[in-house]
């Protein structure tokens, strides 16, 4: 299990598993089965990009259904605090203990902009109201719920959307808020990253607040323009770009592929990152070979750098 697995001080991974909109449980079920073996906990993503997609909790409850420990994603985009608590409450009803909690992209980012944005709570804000059931039994309302719910409450994070040391006191209002682990966004930049990871250190964030650095082989070029261009706060240095952009087409996963296991590699080797989130955009099959690469397979006793 993801909590116990951190506590023993294995490197974990963690992947991200879009539900998609296919309504038959099926396809999601034999997804969650494959990556099983291979991850600690698969992310069940809210609405992701504003989109219409599975609900979240009903993902997670596929994925336990096909062994899989999930991690339920919620944002405050599309719920009030009442339906936020209820889904929280609901999770645990449901023993799902994982739960990473956003803000949530705004409806203009998906393809219904005239969906109501809600925004009751922000991200930090949802973690604070998770963290008071958790420890207090207690909602925004100061309402008992008894027993209280057993959560291990994540955040996100973006590393490189500011001075190291701003985005680091971020990820202290989080952690004080009540997070027990942080998954991050994509790191392309070990470098920043690093410099990150320092200014983290320093102020002890990375012993309260478990950090897993997000990682993801880009399948195409025009994925690497996505990222590059529209996805904020992701950056990809020059050397990346003439990395990837000098082999074939045909080739370019392969390549990609071949730099994420070197990130992880060297994520792995940079002290307090407790694991990595992989996010493969609906290409969780490259999982398997991507982590054999990296040394990280199911038998490997992975341990924290």
């Amino acid at each position: 299990m993801l909590r116990e697995s951190l506590s023993a001080g294995r490197f974990v991974v963690t992947a991200e598993l879009t539900p998609g909109r296919d309504p038959s449980p099926g396809a999601l079920s034999r997804r969650a089965a494959a990556l099983a073996p291979y991850a600690d906990a698969v992310n069940l993503p809210d609405n992701p990009g504003a989109r219409v997609s599975i609900a979240s909790w009903a993902g997670s409850l596929i994925a336990l259904w096909a062994d899989a420990e999930p991690v339920m994603q919620l944002t405050g985009r599309d719920r009030n605090r009442i339906a936020l608590q209820s889904d929280l409450v609901s999770a645990s009803a449901m023993g799902v203990r994982n739960v990473l909690l956003l803000t949530g992209d705004p409806p203009g980012a998906g393809d219904d902009p005239d969906a109501a944005p809600v925004f009751d709570l922000d991200g930090p804000a949802l973690i604070r109201a998770a963290a008071g059931l958790r420890d207090r039994g207690r909602l925004l309302s100061g309402r008992e719920v008894s027993p209280a719910p057993d959560l291990f409450i994540g955040a996100a994070e973006d590393p490189f959307a500011g001075p190291p040391e701003v985005r680091a006191e971020r990820l202290a209002v989080k952690a004080e808020a009540g997070a027990d682990f942080v998954q991050t966004q994509f790191v392309f930049d070990v470098r920043a990253f690093e410099a990150w990871m320092s200014a983290v250190r320093a102020r002890g964030l990375h012993e309260r607040c478990a950090v897993l650095a997000g990682v993801g082989p880009l399948g195409s070029p025009r994925a690497l323009r996505f990222l590059a261009e529209e996805l904020p706060g992701v950056r990809i240095p020059d050397a990346v770009v003439r990395r990837l952009g000098s082999v074939p087409e045909h080739r370019f996963a392969e390549e990609a592929r071949r730099l994420a296991a070197e990130t992880i590699a060297a994520l792995r080797a940079t002290p307090g990152v407790a694991g990595v989130h992989l996010m493969t955009m609906g290409r969780e099959s490259e999982i398997p070979e991507l982590l054999e690469r990296a040394g990280l397979t199911p038998e490997v006793n992975r341990r924290a750098g």
